[in-house]
C-alpha cells in the first residue's frame, strides 16, 4: 500500500492560450482508490489523459509506476520517449472512456484479445483464456460471440473494462465511465469498478457518481479551473467541505 504508483508535481498544460492544468500535486499508492470530481472544464479528463500519455505535459512532471512520463534520462540528460517507448509505457495503464470505443466489425471477444495479441505478442490461445475469464468476471461470459451493436450501453461498457484489463494493467483509469449511460445501466458497470477495488486494483476515476466515490473511494479530489482546490477522505470533504467553491459545487449536485 505504501508503494508510489502516480506522482504528480507541478502538472500543467496549454491547449494554445487557454490553461488547462495549472500546477496539478498529486499522490496515488498502490491499491487506492482515487476519485475526481468537479464541474465540466475544470481539468479532470484532461489529467488523465496526461497521466497515460494521450498529452502532453507542458510543465512539472509525471512519474507512473516509477518512469517520468513521455521523457527518458540518458546519460544525465532528459530526452523525449520514441512511440515505441511511449507504447510500452502505456501497457501498463489501461483506460477506460466516456465513449466504449470498440470495434464494431469484431466479436467482443475479439475486442478483447486484440491489444494483448497485436501490441504484446502475446500467444492467442492464452489470451482467449484471460479473455473469456475476464467476461465471466463482468458478468458477459455469454456474450463472446455478440457484436458490439447487439449490446447496451452498459453492457458494451463492461466489455471495454475487460478489454482494459486483458493488458493486465498496474492501474486503470476511468474517465466517466458511467456519462454516457442510461441511469438504470450505471449500476452494472459501477458493481464491475467496486469488484475491481475490492481485488486491490489501483484506480483513477472522474466520476459524477457521488455515491461511488463515498463508498469505493480512498480518497476523492475537488478540482476547478485547472487547480485541486481540495482532496481528502471522501466523507470528510462531502460531508464538511473547508473550500468555499467546494461547498458551492456540492450544493448543487448532492
Amino acid at each position: 500500500m505504501n508503494e508510489v504508483v502516480v506522482e504528480a508535481r507541478d502538472v500543467n498544460k496549454h491547449y494554445g492560450p487557454l490553461h488547462v492544468l495549472k500546477g496539478i500535486d498529486l499522490t496515488i499508492h498502490r491499491g487506492e482508490v482515487t476519485c475526481i470530481i468537479g464541474p465540466s472544464g475544470s481539468g479532470k479528463s484532461t489529467f488523465l489523459r496526461c497521466i497515460n500519455q494521450l498529452e502532453t505535459l507542458d510543465g512539472g512532471y509525471i512519474i507512473v509506476n516509477g518512469s517520468p512520463v513521455g521523457v527518458k534520462i540518458k546519460n544525465g540528460r532528459v530526452h523525449a520517449q520514441t512511440h515505441n517507448e511511449v507504447a510500452r509505457s502505456r501497457e501498463q495503464v489501461g483506460m477506460v472512456f466516456q465513449g466504449f470505443n470498440l470495434f464494431p466489425h469484431m466479436t467482443v471477444l475479439q475486442n478483447i484479445c486484440e491489444a494483448p495479441v497485436r501490441v504484446k505478442k502475446e500467444d492467442r490461445r492464452v489470451v482467449r483464456e484471460r479473455a473469456l475469464k475476464l467476461l465471466d468476471r463482468v458478468g458477459l461470459a455469454a456474450k463472446a460471440g455478440a457484436y458490439p451493436s447487439a449490446l447496451s450501453g452498459g453492457q458494451q461498457q463492461r466489455v471495454a473494462i475487460a478489454r482494459a484489463l486483458a493488458m493486465e494493467p498496474r492501474l486503470m483509469l476511468f474517465d466517466e465511465p458511467t456519462s454516457a449511460l442510461d441511469p438504470e445501466l450505471v449500476g452494472e458497470v459501477l458493481d464491475v469498478m467496486r469488484d475491481l477495488a475490492g481485488a486491490g486494483m489501483t484506480m483513477v476515476v472522474v466520476t459524477h457518481e457521488i455515491g461511488f466515490a463515498r463508498e469505493v473511494g480512498d480518497h476523492l479530489i475537488f478540482m476547478d479551473d485547472g487547480h485541486v482546490v481540495e482532496h481528502g477522505k471522501p466523507r470528510a470533504v462531502l460531508e464538511s467541505p473547508q473550500h468555499e467553491r467546494t461547498k458551492q459545487f456540492l450544493a448543487k449536485v448532492l
